[in-house]
């Protein structure tokens, strides 16, 4: 479990609400937020380069409040997480809330707050094309992934060529996969995944069929998820020698949650 630095208490006025007068006048708004991460290093060494300055995220967040307008405490406090993270990339997760204690309700009441939590989440993502330019298809979804946002770009592999699998009757592919940390959650990243694929005039008429790109979300994190939209981990990895060879060059001992065996030894299973 990471440490947390905790800041309690932060004020901030701020122009947030869906009335007109909160929007004009403004209000207080009090931050509360759990910065997760491990203080280890900066605990022995008892340097600040080993940690997150504190007052510098006041300051962020407060900055953050103050440049932009929300209806909802639930949008600012959406936006203040997801930029905290992005900014500290040695953060795992935070917990932040943002509290609304002069909300205009109308009856006697102490408090109003969101809380949530976002964390940085590991994923593996499949590329694979065998229509036209197979690598330009492939090295542009690789920088649309880079710039897509709230997510950062980990290992990607080498392109390697293979067999069509399925149906056989078309030409052989390149593949090669990547490692990908989101704040999205599992359909948001799939939706991003399909624009992409979209973008590269992806069309879905044979079944493992011939296509420009296909990206596959491979692993969430450790999640199982069945679902008509989704299913994780994604189902024949470990018959797939197009996907072990290359998730295995960037992530051999990444373990199947259902499988309980590393890519490395699923790909060896193989032979």
């Amino acid at each position: 479990m990471a440490d947390e630095i905790r800041i309690r208490g932060l004020e901030v006025y701020a122009h947030h609400g869906v009335y007109e007068e909160e929007a004009r006048l403004g209000q207080r708004f009090i931050v509360d937020m759990s910065l997760r991460l491990d203080t280890r290093r900066a605990g022995l060494g008892d340097e600040l380069e080993s940690s997150v300055d504190y007052g510098e995220v006041c300051h962020f967040v407060t900055a953050c409040l103050q440049e932009k307008r929300f209806k909802l405490i639930e949008a600012a406090a959406e936006y203040c997480a997801a930029a905290v993270l992005e900014r500290w990339g040695q953060l795992e997760g935070l917990a932040l809330e943002l509290h609304k204690p002069s909300a205009p309700i109308g009856l006697p009441f102490a408090d109003v707050s969101v809380r949530i939590e976002r964390c940085w989440h590991r994923t593996y993502i499949a590329l694979g094309s065998n229509l036209g330019d197979r690598r330009a298809y492939l090295e542009g979804a690789v920088e649309a992934l880079r710039g897509l946002p709230h997510c950062r770009l980990g290992a990607v592999s080498g392109f390697i060529e293979t067999e069509p699998f399925g149906y056989t009757e078309q030409p052989p592919f390149l593949n090669g996969c990547l490692e990908l940390d989101t704040l999205l959650v599992p359909l948001e990243l799939l939706e991003a995944l399909q624009g992409i694929e979209r973008s590269a005039h992806r069309e879905r008429k044979i079944h493992w069929g011939p296509r420009t790109l296909d990206l596959d979300l491979l692993f969430y994190d450790g999640l199982v998820l069945d679902t008509d939209r989704l299913t994780l981990p994604h189902p024949g990895i470990a018959e797939r020698r197009f996907v072990l060879e290359p998730l295995c060059e960037i992530a051999p001992g990444l373990r199947h949650p259902l499988l309980g065996r590393t890519v490395r030894q699923l790909l060896s299973e193989l032979g």
